[in-house]
């Protein structure tokens, strides 16, 4: 049980957290940096991913319960957040949930970028937020929460090792492998809010079970 439950939140995590599938944008948004304000921008970005999947584990579960919000009501909703951003990833356009507005993008090129909009919402926005408070719940007993954890601390340590060498990576990154890439992260993140929609709506509307 601990093994499936790492590797399903881990294809979860992956597939919207993807360090290469957000490597263009940092690299679009830090073009103007010098290699050591780039490493620096790095940095911050995985400190900052850190301190929010951190507050998001611990203060997640009860601010649901303070809005009167059960998991079941929270898989629904975001599952069909996920799934939005999962048919974007596959029609190869951006979702504003994801990636952030127009005029957010705008707002943020003229200032620091770390934690808005790197952090959030590209690295941790709705919907990893989401993923983070559904399998936080899922997780029954020590082992399942310490698999809980290290999926997580893997999940950082890789974005940070690609933030960190990102021009490196970029420049043997082809179009075609990102393209590639983004499809499949997609097909994966549609499946898994299909089965959070469906766990959801079974909870909610047992009869339709």
């Amino acid at each position: 049980m601990d093994a499936s439950f790492g590797l399903t939140f881990f294809g979860a995590l992956f597939a919207i957290m993807n360090p290469l599938v957000n490597l263009p944008f940092f690299l679009s948004l830090t073009s103007g940096y010098s290699a050591a304000e780039q490493r620096r921008a790095a940095l911050r970005i995985t400190a900052y991913a850190a301190a929010m999947c951190a507050a998001i584990a611990l203060a997640g579960p009860e601010i649901l319960t303070f809005f009167g919000i059960t998991v079941d009501d929270f898989r629904v909703a975001g599952g069909l957040v996920l799934a939005g951003i999962a048919l974007s990833m596959l029609n190869g356009a951006g979702n504003p949930a994801h990636e952030g507005g127009p005029r957010e993008s705008v707002a943020a090129s003229r200032k620091d970028i770390a934690f808005y909009p790197m952090t959030f919402p590209m690295i941790v926005g709705p919907g990893a937020i989401t993923t983070l408070i559904v399998f936080l719940r899922d997780a029954e007993g020590p082992a399942e929460h310490a698999v809980y954890a290290a999926v997580v601390a893997a999940m950082l340590a890789m974005i940070g090792v690609a933030l960190r060498f990102a021009s490196a990576i970029g420049s043997r990154l082809s179009d075609t492998l990102r393209v590639i890439m983004t499809r499949l992260m997609g097909m994966i993140l549609l499946a898994i809010a299909i089965s959070m929609l469906v766990a959801g709506v079974k909870a909610l509307l047992p009869g339709l079970a």
